[in-house]
């Protein structure tokens, strides 16, 4: 008797500690679990670039931060280097999110592109933070250095990844986090397809439609016609006018997929109103988020989990 007590004393801890729930290993494990349930009411938070209004953007605080928020998802941006390796920016030069400009002042012809650089040469520039103050002590990471810090933590999701599958893929396989490492695009139905087929174990996937545009509502009307569903569909908007969306997710969830949106900017879904800006000025966030929880929304990416995390807590969409 004593040595049960003990036992789920022990499981009780190492969930406190590392968040693994007693079925899972670890909590990106959990996570994953979720995404992979179609039955699952749980609401997927998705960080953008990481806690980047507190931390510089796809930085290990950013990361580091976010994880302790109970975040499910940090998303992060990709690009190569000169000497091939992969480096965590958004853009696919260094000038806005490092101090390029005053590292190489002697150099005025020198490019910024990431491309460009060596890591060497990535490595020896600070990292910025949103109001443009470099901080001497952060340095760009690599997508190894990030992935170390995420394993078996939280799930990633690997924006601007796709054209560099192949390479992701052989990373997310040499630490094995690939089951915790989600990748989206716009590519053809045929083309990802392809890509998948020549692996035999893939990182999560999800394609992205706009579906008000019309390359989109065809890439969405394709996937539609699919007799294997996707795991989720990113959906993006311009305008709730035409009930496009709520058409669309009724679509989805007919076909058994899951519903990602992007909170982060208006434009992306329906307008002003609609996104976290809205949410963080209004009395009660709900008064936006909840539209999603109407339409079976799975995945919400945001740039204010401290808000949005609450919210759905308290009512019932995030505990795993």
């Amino acid at each position: 008797m004593k040595r049960f007590i003990f036992a789920a004393l022990a499981l009780a801890a190492l969930w406190a500690c590392t968040g693994a729930s007693p079925k899972y290993e670890n909590r990106a494990d959990a996570i994953a679990a979720q995404i992979h349930d179609p039955a699952s009411k749980y609401v997927v938070v998705a960080c953008h670039r990481g806690d980047w209004r507190n931390y510089p953007e796809n930085s290990i605080p950013a990361i580091e931060s976010v994880i302790a928020m109970e975040a499910d998802i940090v998303e992060i941006d990709i690009h190569m280097t000169a000497d091939s390796v992969l480096v965590l920016c958004h853009d696919n030069n260094v000038k806005r999110t490092t101090n390029f400009s005053k590292v190489f002042r002697s150099e005025p012809d020198k490019s910024a592109k990431i491309s460009d650089l060596t890591l060497e040469e990535i490595k020896s520039l600070s990292l910025k933070r949103a109001h443009g103050v470099a901080i001497d002590t952060l340095r760009m990471p690599t997508l190894r250095e990030a992935l170390l810090c995420t394993k078996d933590r939280i799930c990633v999701n690997i924006d601007k990844g796709y054209d560099y599958y192949d390479a992701v893929l052989a990373l997310t396989e040499e630490l094995g986090v690939t089951d915790q490492v989600l990748i989206k695009s716009s590519k053809p139905v045929d083309v990802v397809a392809e890509k998948l087929a020549a692996h035999e174990h893939n990182m999560m996937y999800m394609p992205i439609v706009n579906i008000q545009k019309e390359k989109g509502a065809k890439l969405f009307s394709d996937y539609l016609a699919q007799e294997e569903a996707p795991l989720a569909y990113e959906v993006c908007w311009d305008s709730n006018d035409d009930g496009a969306f709520p058409e669309a997710c009724a679509k989805i969830r007919e076909q058994g997929s899951k519903i990602w949106v992007n909170t982060i900017w208006a434009s992306l879904c329906g307008g002003d109103g609609n996104d976290d800006d809205a949410a963080f000025q209004a009395a009660d966030p709900g008064s936006v988020y909840q539209q999603y929880m109407d339409q079976g929304v799975s995945f919400i990416q945001t740039d204010r989990p401290q808000l949005i995390i609450p919210w759905l807590k308290a009512h019932g969409h995030h505990s795993l």
